[in-house]
């Protein structure tokens, strides 16, 4: 019998959740142009990634949760470690950290809605080759 993978490994490796072996991205994550770009079919088990069209449009929620979830750590970060600086300085820190975190939080927000929401979520150890 294949050795299970685990659900963690898998998702933070960007692996294809019903395999857990195949990448599910086609570019490295701070690729300019092509951060976001989901293949289509899984390279080890076939599976088809966007199941229909617009399927990761939901992803834009998990996004937006992981952003506010950023900005709410920094900003007690930076009243509670840097005594409330004015305003300014939290504009010019979370800023910045947003707009460098944005290719790793819309990769990770994808990998989320096919973890949790596609109908090929179920993981199927039968898959793995190794």
């Amino acid at each position: 019998m294949p050795a299970k993978r685990s659900l963690f490994v898998s998702l933070f490796s960007g692996c294809c959740p019903k395999c857990r072996i195949g990448k599910v991205f086609s570019h490295k994550v701070f690729a300019i142009m092509n951060f976001s770009s989901v293949k289509n079919n899984c390279a080890n088990c076939g599976v088809k990634f966007e199941t229909e069209p617009g399927f990761f449009w939901g992803a834009m929620y998990f996004s937006y949760a992981l952003n506010v979830g950023i900005s709410i750590v920094s900003g007690f970060v930076l009243y509670f470690l840097f005594g409330d600086p004015e305003y300014w300085i939290y504009i010019s820190v979370m800023v910045p950290l947003i707009l460098i975190l944005t290719p790793p939080m819309v990769r990770f927000s994808r990998l989320l809605m096919m973890y949790m929401a596609s109908p090929y979520r179920k993981y199927n150890p039968d898959l793995n080759s190794n």
